[in-house]
C-alpha cells in the first residue's frame, strides 16, 4: 500500500470535472452516461460517478466451469468446442455456435452478424473461451451475445491476458468496450489526491488510498477482492454520518425554549386513559418531557411497532406543550389518518379542556377559515391535519411541537416547512414501520431514538397462515363461516407492479366476486375512492353495515377498527415483508383472536418462500424489519425516499454495519473537537461532503 499524501494536498477537482472532458465524450455520449448513471442531466455527471460505476460481476476466464454447473441467470467461462452452427429460421431471428464440454451443449446466440462472421468467429470443430450470462431457454442452455469470445487451442488452452475481468450494466449506446475505455481515461486522470480519514483509523482498517481503491475496483485481481469496495463503502457511510451529526449538532445546539408546566396537568391525562401505560411508553413519555424541559430543541424518533400506542405518546407531548402556553402540529401523511389522529386526541384532550382542530385539504372552507383564525390568535391548542399545515395561508400563535407521522412519505423540506412556522419548536418524529438499528443509524442519525417495544393490554397475537390460491374456495367458504360469528375482514388484493390503475382493477374484480357470494356486506377501497365516499365506506365497515372490506394497501397505516379480525392478503409473495407486517397489523387491535391468511400463487421463489415464513415465525416487527433490510436493501424498506436521504453504491448496510459504527463514531469526534472543519483534516473532510453531495451538511457550515 503506498503512502497517502496529506489531508492537506487533497485536490477532488479531477473528480469532479464533468465526463465531457474526456476523449470521446461528446453530448450523445454524455447524454447516455448519465442515463446510465443515474444522473438527471449530462451536465452534472462528474468523473466521480463513472468511476463509482462499479461492476456487477468479475468473471474469472483461467478458470474453467462444466456447463451443468452453472446456475440460470449467472455469469461464466466456459470452454467449448463448437459442433455445429444453426442459421435464422425467422429473417430478425438469432443465428447460433452450438458448442459443447463433452459432457453438455450450450448455445452461443447472436441476433446480429451472418453465417460468415459466426463461421470466423466460432468455426465448426474449433475451440472458443465464452463468457457471459447462462440461462436456459427451452430446456437448453444458452449464452446471449457473449462479453467475451477467444479462440483456443483446446480444451486447456491458455488463459488470455485479461483473465479476469469486470462485467458492468449498459445502456443502449455504451458498449462494453466503450465503457471500459472511458473508465480506464478516467483512472489516468486519477492521480494520488489525499485522504480524509484519520491515519491510525485507516492503518488500523487496512484502507487503500482512493486511487488505489478505484484502480482495484476496475481491474481487479481476483475474483473475490473486497479490498476495494471496503474503503469505498467507508467513504459513503462517512459522508453520510458526517452529514448527519452536523446537521443534529447545529439543530442541537440552536436554541429552543426550555419548557414548564404544572404536573397536575399530565396528571390529569393519565386520569383520562382507561388502561395502563406499558413501560416503554411510560420511558418515551419521560424522554419527551426531558427534551421539552431542555434548552435545545427536541429532535426525537418515536418507532414503535403496530399497535404499540405512539399516539398516546404524541398526546403527552401535546398536553404539555399546551400547559406550558403553546400550540402543536400533527402532520399525517393521509386524509384518513389524520382523521384517526384527530378523533384521538379530541377523545383524551377534550375533556382536558384542549381544542383539538382538524385540517386537511377536504374540510369546508368555513370550517378552514375558522381553524386558521383559531390558530392565529391562539385558541386552538393542537391541529392535526395533512399536507395543508405547511401551506403559507396557515401560520400559528405560538407553535411548539410539530409531530410529524410516517416521516419517510414526507419530503425534509416539507416538515423544515411546517418547522419554520415555529423556530423554537421541538419535533416528534412517529414511525409504525419497524427499522432496524442500521438503517435508524443511517437516515435517522440526526435524532434521539425511543422504542416502543411492548403492546398494550388487550391486544392478542395474530395467528398466520400461508395458502395457495388454488385453495381461494375453500378460503372464502371459511370466512363465511367467520362473518356468521360476527367476525369482520379485510381482504387485500395485490400489489400489481406498482401501478395504481391495475391495483383499483385487481380490487374492483374481487370486489365484484365476493359481492355475489355476500351481497352489500362488502364494500371496496381504494387510493382514488372520493374522500366522502371513503369515510361512509369505514364508518359502515366499523358499525358493522359491512363486514367485509376489499381493499388495496391504502389500508397499510393507520386504518383503526378493533373488531376486525381477519385479514386475507392475495398474492402475498408480491409483497415486501414490512409492508405484510403492516397489513397484517390491521388486526389484532382488540381481545378477539385474529387471523392473517397470505395467498400465494405456487411455485414460490427463495425470498418469497423465505417472507412468508418470516410472517408464520414472529408477530415483531422489529424481527422482520432487520429480516427484510437483508432481502431487500435499505433502498426499498422505507418505501418513498425523503428528499435528501442517503442512497449507497458500495455500502451495504445489511452487512456493513460495523462499517457504519466506525463511521458513526469518527464522525462524533469530529464534529466534537472540529465542530467548523477548519483543521487539516476537516477541510478534506468538506471534500468528501462535496463529493458525495451532502448539500444540507455543507449549508449548515456555511451558515455557522
Amino acid at each position: 500500500m503506498s503512502e497517502a499524501p496529506s489531508p492537506s494536498a487533497l485536490d477532488i477537482a479531477p473528480l469532479m470535472a464533468p465526463v465531457n472532458r474526456l476523449a470521446g465524450v461528446g453530448a450523445a455520449r454524455a447524454a447516455r452516461l448519465a442515463h446510465l448513471l443515474g444522473r438527471e442531466s449530462a451536465a452534472d455527471t462528474r468523473i466521480f460517478d463513472l468511476l463509482c460505476h462499479a461492476p456487477h460481476a468479475v468473471v474469472d476466464r483461467r478458470i474453467g466451469i462444466p456447463i451443468d454447473d452453472v446456475p440460470d441467470g449467472a455469469a461464466a467461462t466456459l470452454t467449448l468446442q463448437i459442433v455445429r452452427h444453426e442459421k435464422r429460421v425467422q429473417k430478425r431471428g438469432p443465428i447460433r455456435a452450438i458448442g459443447t464440454d463433452g459432457a453438455s451443449e450450450l448455445a452461443l446466440t447472436y441476433f446480429r452478424g451472418g453465417s460468415d462472421w459466426l463461421q470466423g468467429a466460432a468455426p465448426i470443430g474449433g475451440f472458443v473461451r465464452a463468457t457471459g450470462t447462462v440461462e436456459r431457454y427451452k430446456g437448453r442452455a444458452q449464452m446471449v451475445h457473449p462479453e467475451a469470445l477467444e479462440s483456443v487451442e483446446g480444451p486447456d488452452g491458455a488463459a488470455p491476458e485479461t483473465a479476469i475481468e469486470p462485467v458492468y450494466k449498459l445502456t443502449d449506446g455504451l458498449t462494453r468496450g466503450v465503457l471500459r475505455g472511458l473508465i480506464d481515461a478516467a483512472l489516468e486522470t486519477l492521480k494520488p489526491i489525499g485522504d480524509w480519514h484519520d491515519g491510525a483509523l485507516a492503518a488500523r482498517e487496512g484502507f487503500l488510498p482512493l486511487h488505489e481503491a478505484f484502480a482495484a475496483l476496475h481491474h481487479p485481481t481476483a475474483r473475490d477482492d473486497p479490498a476495494a469496495t471496503r474503503r469505498l463503502a467507508f467513504d459513503e457511510l462517512l459522508a453520510s454520518q458526517l452529514a448527519l451529526a452536523i446537521v443534529r449538532d447545529r439543530d442541537r445546539t440552536a436554541r429552543g425554549i426550555a419548557r414548564t408546566w404544572d404536573e397536575a396537568a399530565v396528571d390529569a391525562l393519565s386520569a383520562e386513559i382507561p388502561f395502563a401505560l406499558t413501560g416503554s411508553q411510560r420511558l418515551a413519555i419521560a424522554e419527551v418531557s426531558a427534551d421539552l424541559q431542555s434548552e435545545h430543541r427536541m429532535l426525537r424518533l418515536l418507532q414503535g411497532d403496530v399497535g404499540a400506542g405512539k399516539t398516546i405518546v404524541a398526546a403527552y407531548g401535546a398536553q404539555m406543550v399546551a400547559a406550558s402556553g403553546a400550540q402543536t402540529a400533527v402532520m399525517a401523511p393521509t386524509d384518513i389518518v389524520a382523521r384517526q389522529h384527530f378523533e384521538t386526541l379530541t377523545k383524551l384532550l377534550t375533556p382536558l379542556g384542549r381544542r383539538v382542530d382538524l385540517l386537511t385539504g377536504r374540510i369546508t372552507e368555513p370550517a378552514r377559515e375558522e381553524t386558521l383564525a383559531a390558530l392565529g390568535d391562539g385558541r386552538v391548542d393542537v391541529v392535526v391535519g395533512t399536507h395543508a399545515l405547511f401551506q403559507n395561508t396557515v401560520s400559528f400563535a405560538n407553535l411548539g411541537l410539530v409531530v410529524v407521522d410516517e416521516q419517510h412519505r414526507f419530503g425534509v423540506q416539507q416538515r423544515m416547512a411546517l418547522s419554520a412556522k415555529g423556530p423554537q419548536s421541538d419535533l416528534l418524529v412517529m414511525t409504525a414501520t419497524p427499522i432496524p438499528r442500521t438503517l435508524v443509524l443511517s437516515q435517522f442519525g440526526d435524532m434521539d431514538v425511543s422504542r416502543l417495544t411492548e403492546k398494550p393490554p388487550g391486544r392478542t397475537e395474530i395467528e398466520t397462515r400461508a395458502v395457495p390460491l388454488g385453495q381461494l374456495g375453500a378460503v372464502v367458504d371459511r370466512l363465511e363461516m367467520a362473518l356468521e360469528r360476527g367476525d369482520k375482514a379485510y381482504w387485500i388484493c395485490p400489489l400489481v407492479e406498482e401501478n395504481e390503475t391495475l391495483d383499483i382493477a385487481a380490487a374492483t374484480e374481487r370486489h365484484a366476486a365476493l359481492a355475489k357470494r355476500f351481497g352489500g356486506a362488502v364494500g371496496l377501497l381504494h387510493g382514488r375512492t372520493p374522500t366522502a365516499e371513503r369515510e361512509r365506506i369505514m364508518g359502515a365497515f366499523r358499525d358493522g353495515t359491512i363486514t367485509v372490506l376489499v381493499a388495496t394497501t391504502v389500508v397499510e397505516v393507520g386504518v383503526d377498527v378493533p373488531d376486525a379480525t381477519i385479514i386475507v392478503i392475495e398474492h402475498a409473495e408480491r409483497f415486501g415483508l414490512s409492508q405484510l407486517h403492516q397489513l397484517r397489523g390491521r388486526v389484532g387491535r382488540g381481545e378477539r383472536a385474529s387471523r392473517c391468511l397470505l395467498l400465494y400463487k405456487a411455485p414460490l421463489g427463495p425470498i418469497a418462500t423465505e417472507r412468508l415464513a418470516t410472517m408464520r415465525a414472529t408477530n415483531d416487527g422489529f424481527r422482520i424489519a432487520e429480516d427484510d433490510l437483508k432481502l431487500r436493501g435499505e433502498g426499498e424498506l422505507l418505501g418513498t425516499r425523503q428528499s435528501g436521504s442517503a442512497t449507497f453504491r458500495f455500502a451495504n448496510l445489511a452487512e456493513d454495519s460495523a462499517l457504519l459504527a466506525i463511521a458513526a463514531d469518527d464522525a462524533r469526534r469530529v464534529v466534537a473537537t472540529d465542530r467548523d472543519l477548519k483543521s487539516p483534516r476537516g477541510k478534506a473532510l468538506r471534500n468528501l461532503l462535496t463529493l458525495y453531495e451532502r448539500r444540507r451538511a455543507i449549508e449548515r457550515l456555511r451558515s455557522g
